[in-house]
C-alpha cells in the first residue's frame, strides 16, 4: 500500500538549482536509504517530504491519515524542558490514549466511556509506556530524566529526538543521518531495533553496515536522474556498476555515430529536402547526448607530509581524571611510525579527551608525555571548520598560502586544490555558510591535510561525508605513511583502516587489541558466548536442586506473555472497582454486589500471579 507519492518536486535557492523534477513513492514497510554526494539535496528532499519546506514545483501526496515523524541532523528542542518533560510533551498519539483512560478512572459512572478508553489502551499497548520510554532512554545513555535540555550535549539532544520519533510509532520515519553522536553500542542497538520492528523507512545515512543490515531499498540521486534498486546496498553496488558500464557503452556507441554524422552534414548542399531536415533535427539530439558526461570526478588526496623523525609520542604512566570520573590510570604506550590505532567506547568514557592529552591542549595530572621534535599533528575534530561571518570558500585556503606543497616538490595553487576537492571555480566564491554540513566537512579536511601532518588524527571524519568521499579518503588513508589514530562509530570505515584498537572501557581501562572492530566483536561474542554457557550451567544445577520441572515450551512462553497483560488489566479493574465503594449512594445490595466481584477478581489475579511466579522460576536464557 502506497503510503505517499512525490510527483515532479525541484527545488531551487538563488541561482542554484538544488535538484530538477523528482518522482517516486513510499510504500509500507519499505525501509528506503537515499544515497547521492554531498550538496545534492538529499536533506532538502527529506525536509519536502516531512512538510518542513515546499518545493518549487511538484507536490508530495499523502495516504490520509498518514502518521509522519522527522529527525532532523540537528533537531530542535524546547531548552526550557527535562528529558522526560520533552517525552511527556511530545504530542504522542500513546500519551493522548494514557489521558483519555485516566479521564475515564475518574468518571467510573460512564461504563461505555472506559471500555473504550480501556480497549484503546490495548490497542496501543499504552500500559507500559512508561517501562518503554524509560528502557529505550537508557539505551540511548539518556538515563537522567530530570537533565534539562538545555545542559544537554548537541549528541545528546539527537539522541533525545530519535527517541521521541522511534515512540511515535509513525506510518513512516525520516531520518537524517540517524548515527551520528551514537556510539557503537547504541548503533547496533538500533540496526536491530529496525531489523526487528516494521517500520516503513527513509533515510540517508553514510553508515555502510547499517546500510546494509536494514534497508531493502536504495533510491540514488545521480546526474539529477533518481535510481531505485530493490535490494541492500551490496546489491546497489553491484547493480549500479553494471548501470554506468551500460551507460559508458551507449556513450561510446553515441560518440561514434555522432563523428559518422557530423561528417555528412559537412557534406551537405545548402539545398534542403524534407529527409535531410529530419536527418539534420536528428542530429541536433545526438550532439546533445554526446555533450553529457557524468560528473565523476573524485577528491584527489595528493598531499606533501613532513619528515618523520624516529620518536612520535612516548606516554609514560599517564593518568586523568574529572573528580570521580578515571578517564586513564597509569597508562603507557609509544606510539609508532606507521600506526594504525582505532579508539572504541561508549560516549563519556573519555575517547576525546586522550586526544586532547595526546595534541596538549589539556595537561595529565600525573605522568609524562614526550613528543618527537619533527612530530606535526593534523586534528580534525567534530567541531568542525569555524564559520567566519561572509568568508567565501576560497578565502579558507587563502590563509594558508596562494600555493599549497605536494609530493616530489610539486606545488598547487588554492584554487586548483579546491577543484581537488570537488569545489568548481563556481562554488569557490560561495559563503562558506551556504555550504551543506557534507560540504563543509570537506573543505574542512582539506584544511587538516594541507598542513602537511604526519600524525593524522580523526574525531569522528566519517559524520556527513558522503559515500563517495568516504571511499577515496579511505584510499588515501591506506597509504598514509605516518601515524594515524581514528575515533569513529563507523565500522566499515574501522574495519578498512585500523589494524589494532583501545578499547576504553571506563574507570581508566584501557585495553590494547591487536585487530580492527569485527575482529574485536567477534572475540567478545566468543567471550560472551563461553560466559553464557557457564551461566547456563549454574542455572541447570539450580534448576535440578530447587524444581524437577523442565523450562518452558513455546506455548508457554505465549502464556507467560499473554499473563503479564491479564494481570495488568486485572489490576486496573481491581482499582477501579475499589474507586467505586467511594459512592456514598451505594445501597446494601450494591455494595454486597461489588463485594462479590471484587472478592472473584482478586481470587483470579491471585492465582494469575502465583502462575506467573512459576513461570517466571522456569524461564531459560
Amino acid at each position: 500500500m502506497n503510503l505517499l507519492s512525490v510527483e515532479g518536486i525541484s527545488k531551487s535557492y538563488g541561482e542554484r538549482t538544488i535538484f530538477e523534477p523528482l518522482s517516486f513513492g513510499v510504500s509500507i514497510g519499505q525501509k528506503i536509504a537515499l544515497i547521492a554526494k554531498n550538496g545534492s539535496g538529499k536533506t532538502t528532499l527529506l525536509k519536502i517530504i516531512a512538510q518542513q519546506v515546499n518545493p518549487d514545483q511538484g507536490e508530495v501526496n499523502y495516504r490520509k491519515g498518514t502518521l509522519i515523524s522527522y529527525l532532523e541532523q540537528e533537531p530542535s528542542l524546547d531548552s526550557s524542558l527535562s528529558v522526560e518533560e520533552t517525552i511527556l510533551g511530545s504530542g504522542n498519539k500513546t500519551l493522548q490514549v494514557i489521558e483519555q483512560y485516566e479521564k475515564a478512572l475518574l468518571n467510573p459512572e460512564n461504563a461505555d466511556a472506559y471500555q473504550k478508553a480501556f480497549e484503546a489502551m490495548d490497542q496501543h499497548e499504552a500500559w507500559d509506556f512508561e517501562t518503554q520510554y524509560k528502557q529505550m532512554l537508557s539505551k540511548l545513555k539518556l538515563g537522567d530524566l530530570t537533565l534539562k535540555v538545555a545542559s544537554l550535549s548537541g549528541g545528546q539532544k539527537k539522541r533525545l529526538a530519535l527517541c521521541t520519533a522511534l515512540l511515535e510509532k509513525p506510518d513512516l520515519l525520516i531520518l537524517d543521518e540517524p548515527t551520528n553522536h551514537l556510539d557503537m553500542e547504541m548503533i547496533e542497538w538500533l540496526e536491530a531495533y529496525f531489523m526487528k520492528e516494521k517500520l516503513t523507512l527513509l533515510m540517508v545515512t553514510h553508515d555502510r553496515y547499517f546500510l546494509e543490515r536494514v534497508c531493502n531499498e536504495i533510491i540514488e540521486l545521480d546526474e539529477g536522474d533518481l535510481y531505485c534498486y530493490k535490494g541492500s546496498y551490496s546489491y546497489y553496488l553491484e547493480k549500479r556498476a553494471i548501470r554506468i558500464a551500460h551507460e559508458e557503452t551507449v556513450a561510446h556507441k553515441t560518440k561514434r555515430h555522432f563523428v559518422k554524422e557530423l561528417e555528412w552534414m559537412r557534406r551537405q548542399p545548402k539545398a534542403r529536402t524534407t529527409k535531410s531536415k529530419s536527418r539534420i533535427d536528428d542530429f541536433k539530439i545526438i550532439k546533445e547526448k554526446t555533450q553529457q558526461r557524468r560528473n565523476d570526478h573524485e577528491v584527489q588526496l595528493e598531499i606533501n607530509m613532513e619528515r618523520l623523525g624516529s620518536k612520535m609520542i612516548e606516554m609514560h604512566k599517564v593518568s586523568k581524571a574529572f573528580k570521580d570520573t578515571v578517564i586513564l590510570d597509569q597508562f603507557d604506550y609509544n606510539f609508532q611510525r606507521n600506526d594504525r590505532i582505532g579508539i572504541i567506547g561508549k560516549n563519556g568514557t573519555g575517547k576525546s579527551t586522550l586526544l586532547n592529552l595526546l595534541t596538549n591542549s589539556i595537561q595529565p595530572d600525573t605522568g609524562k608525555i614526550i613528543r618527537g621534535e619533527t612530530l606535526k599533528f593534523g586534528y580534525y575534530t567534530q567541531g568542525g571548520i569555524k564559520i567566519k561571518e561572509g568568508q567565501k570558500v576560497i578565502e579558507v585556503i587563502q590563509e594558508f598560502g596562494e600555493y599549497i606543497p605536494l609530493k616530489k616538490g610539486k606545488k598547487i595553487s588554492a584554487q586548483q586544490l579546491l577543484e581537488r576537492f570537488l569545489f568548481d571555480r563556481k562554488k569557490q566564491y560561495d559563503f562558506v555558510e551556504k555550504l551543506s554540513g557534507g560540504e563543509r566537512k570537506r573543505l574542512y579536511l582539506c584544511t587538516v591535510l594541507i598542513q602537511n601532518p604526519n600524525f593524522l588524527i580523526l574525531d569522528e571524519p566519517t559524520n556527513d561525508l558522503d559515500i563517495i568521499t568516504l571511499n577515496v579518503l579511505e584510499s588515501f588513508l591506506l597509504d598514509f605513511p605516518g601515524c594515524l589514530l581514528v575515533v569513529s562509530h563507523d565500522r566499515y570505515f574501522m574495519d578498512k583502516i585500523v589494524d589494532h584498537l583501545f578499547v576504553l572501557k571506563g574507570q581508566g581501562q584501557i585495553e590494547d587489541f591487536p585487530g580492527n572492530y569485527s575482529d574485536y566483536r567477534a572475540y567478545e561474542g566468543e567471550n560472551q558466548s563461553q560466559n553464557n554457557t557457564t551461566e547456563k550451567k549454574v542455572k541447570k544445577e539450580w534448576k535440578k536442586e530447587t524444581n524437577s520441572q523442565k523450562g518452558l515450551s513455546y506455548q508457554d512462553q505465549q502464556t507467560f506473555k499473554k499473563l503479564e497483560k491479564t494481570i495488568k488489566k486485572l489490576e486496573e479493574e481491581k482499582e477501579l472497582l475499589q474507586n467505586r465503594f467511594v459512592n456514598e449512594a451505594l445501597t446494601p445490595v450494591e455494595i454486597k454486589a461489588l463485594s462479590i466481584t471484587l472478592g472473584e477478581l482478586e481470587a483470579d489475579l491471585e492465582q494469575k500471579s502465583d502462575q506467573w511466579l512459576r513461570f517466571s522460576m522456569l524461564m531459560e536464557e
